[in-house]
């Protein structure tokens, strides 16, 4: 197979594993939108759960299928570790946005991270950043500044907060698709960079509610808060469910699809998981987008289509996975 087909290959099947996670993915905000809403769960205690039942889960199924996963070498130790940091400001600032601005807007707010991870990625991974992501860049930063509603004063004054989170968990989001696509070029497993990097945040979470004693907002005001749900047994069997489908399969196909593209392309390609969670919160919660944010998430799913368009032809700038290995990282 020549090097033009094998590229165009890999793009088409990281593309499609992409958008399968952004399907998953878009129901993780109306897991989390339920359980602020129905059990007044504090965001950061659910965030904990979360992270931990995802690392459980995951730890569990590699144990029984592929038990050589679970080993890391102790040189990505460090690497981990910050990674999961991220993950736990990223997490931790996601679910308070969801909290405060709707399933819809924050999962919008979120993807403001297109732009941060192509220019990041340019940067410190020499990704090619040509006409095609810029304009999709574009589309995509306005899409969200529509959504949002950032472009209205009165927005930025009634719910200053929430923007903001919106916002820093975009830029938190940007850092994790470019340390899963340095992990993918380091060698490391997707899934064992997913329990690593869960593991760890668990940690991270934890730690700060109780360190932090309900002073930041959406934290466990004393140790006993991390038990909020009690004996909800249906709470907690959505808490559960919200780890082990939309974020384990969610995020980890999106791990896969680092290992075929560039964290820019593949992060663009998700913020396609906007519109379908806006239609899933519109269901479930009521939640309707007025003409002008439904103007931006047309903006949204333009840049995705144009970058299908584009950097899937034979003309486009693909990237290989990894140089000199016509195998993904982490796909053996």
């Amino acid at each position: 197979m020549s090097t033009d087909n094998s590229g165009r290959s890999n793009f088409t099947q990281g593309y499609t594993i992409a958008m399968v996670s952004a399907l998953i993915l878009s129901t993780t905000a109306i897991f989390i939108r339920y359980l602020t809403q129905t059990y007044r769960m504090p965001a950061l205690v659910l965030a904990v759960w979360r992270e931990l039942f995802v690392a459980l889960t995951l730890a569990v199924l590699l144990a029984f299928l592929r038990p050589s996963l679970l080993k890391i070498d102790r040189r990505h130790l460090l690497f981990l570790i910050a990674y999961g940091l991220v993950l736990a400001v990223f997490n931790g600032a996601w679910t308070l946005s969801v909290a405060l601005n709707g399933a819809a807007v924050s999962t919008v707010l979120v993807y403001c991270s297109a732009a941060f991870t192509a220019l990041l990625g340019w940067l410190f991974l020499k990704e090619r950043l040509n006409w095609v992501k810029l304009v999709a860049v574009a589309l995509s930063l306005a899409g969200c500044v529509l959504v949002s509603g950032a472009y209205r004063t009165a927005a930025w004054q009634a719910n200053l907060l929430g923007i903001l989170l919106g916002v820093i968990s975009g830029l938190c989001y940007s850092v994790y698709s470019l340390l899963g696509r340095s992990a993918s070029q380091r060698g490391l497993n997707p899934w064992t960079t997913l329990l690593y990097a869960y593991g760890f945040a668990a940690i991270f979470l934890f730690s700060t509610n109780l360190l932090a004693g309900g002073v930041l907002p959406g934290s466990a005001a004393r140790p006993s808060d991390l038990f909020w749900l009690g004996n909800a047994l249906a709470g907690w069997g959505i808490l559960f469910l919200l780890a082990a489908v939309p974020t384990l399969a969610g995020f980890g196909l999106y791990m896969v699809s680092l290992s075929y593209l560039p964290s820019s392309t593949a992060n663009l390609i998700a913020t396609s998981e906007t519109v379908y969670t806006v239609i899933l919160a519109y269901f479930f919660f009521g939640e309707l987008l007025d003409l002008v944010q439904l103007a931006g998430g047309v903006m949204i799913l333009s840049g995705v289509v144009l970058l299908r368009i584009f950097e899937g032809s034979p003309a486009g700038e693909t990237q290989p996975a990894l140089p000199g290995d016509s195998r993904p990282a982490g796909v053996r």
